[in-house]
């Protein structure tokens, strides 16, 4: 399921890395996925519940994702 998300909302979230880049709905290999993706160092961050989950801690790093 695509996550969901108001375009503003998406317009001012940001990753928690020091680059604070945007992110993007879904991931490379799934755009459908229940993730936010950092433009920047491409961690993948869940969305629960249509919660966006922001934590460093959460995401899960581009060479493992997928």
């Amino acid at each position: 399921m695509a996550v969901k998300l108001e375009e503003q909302l998406l317009e001012i979230l940001a990753c928690p890395c020091p680059e604070h880049a945007p992110l993007q709905v879904g991931t490379p290999d799934d755009p459908e996925a229940d993730f936010l993706t950092c433009t920047a160092c491409g961690r993948s961050f869940p969305v629960r519940d249509g919660i966006p989950v922001l934590l460093l801690d959460e995401a899960v790093e581009p060479s493992s994702a997928g």
